[in-house]
């Protein structure tokens, strides 16, 4: 196995962009290709080593870029500032979204009929709004995502699976039975791990902000990589 990467420049709108692809080289021919939608700063290395994990499970991953080729935030203020625009505009969020999909699905090693799309944080609202707008794609995935719809959603033909911390305060218990009304109405073949004693960030390593509400937590980190294999391996 050796796993081998690229930067892809892609456009949208006048802003060039750059995702990160990763794919297993000893694996011959298409294989299905999984977005990871970065969180509020940027895309980062986070980004990339997951599409590096999802390249050894034997996946294409393409870590995509909403902000600009190496706009990344600096820290919280600057990171609310750069994803501000996109809660503000989910029609053109949507549309950025789509770019990227059809960039993966354009690469010579992914099956463009076998998709899905994973995303942290902002980037959970990002791989949900993707299964709203009814996109044709196996799969969506939010891992400690934001809930909040975009006005409308339409019928979902993606699976949906949202791994949550309980105690996130970003989205609270109300915010969830929301979620699972929004879900059911849109025709959704959905489900929802929610972890106790679980705050937002729960898979980042450098979350320790217990006053904002983001912390890391390993076990629903190792818990929440498991569901999130055993569901890619449903969809394909």
């Amino acid at each position: 196995m050796t796993i081998q990467s690229e930067p892809i420049e892609y456009a949208h709108d006048g802003t060039t962009l750059e995702g990160y692809l990763a794919w297993d080289d000893s694996i011959s021919g298409a294989r299905p290709g999984v977005l990871v939608s970065h969180a509020w700063g940027g895309r980062t290395q986070f980004e990339n080593s997951k599409a590096e994990d999802l390249a050894k499970l034997g996946y294409a991953g393409f870590a995509l870029d909403l902000y600009g080729k190496g706009v990344v935030g600096s820290g919280p203020e600057e990171n609310a500032q750069l994803m501000q625009p996109f809660l503000d505009d989910r029609a053109m969020l949507g549309r950025r979204l789509a770019i990227s999909h059809a960039t993966m699905s354009a690469a010579e090693v992914v099956d463009k009929d076998r998709t899905a799309i994973m995303g942290y944080c902002f980037g959970g609202l990002c791989a949900l709004d993707v299964a709203r707008a009814g996109t044709d794609l196996q799969g969506a995935i939010s891992v400690h995502g934001l809930f909040a719809p975009p006005g409308t959603t339409h019928k979902i033909k993606a699976k949906v699976l949202a791994l949550h911390g309980w105690d996130d305060p970003m989205v609270p218990p109300e915010a969830v039975i929301e979620f699972s009304k929004e879900m059911t109405e849109a025709g959704a073949d959905w489900q929802l791990h929610a972890y106790g004693h679980t705050m937002h960030a729960f898979t980042n390593p450098q979350a320790d902000a217990p006053e904002s509400g983001t912390v890391y937590n390993a076990d629903a980190d190792r818990r929440s990589w498991i569901a999130v294999q055993n569901f890619l391996a449903e969809i394909f």
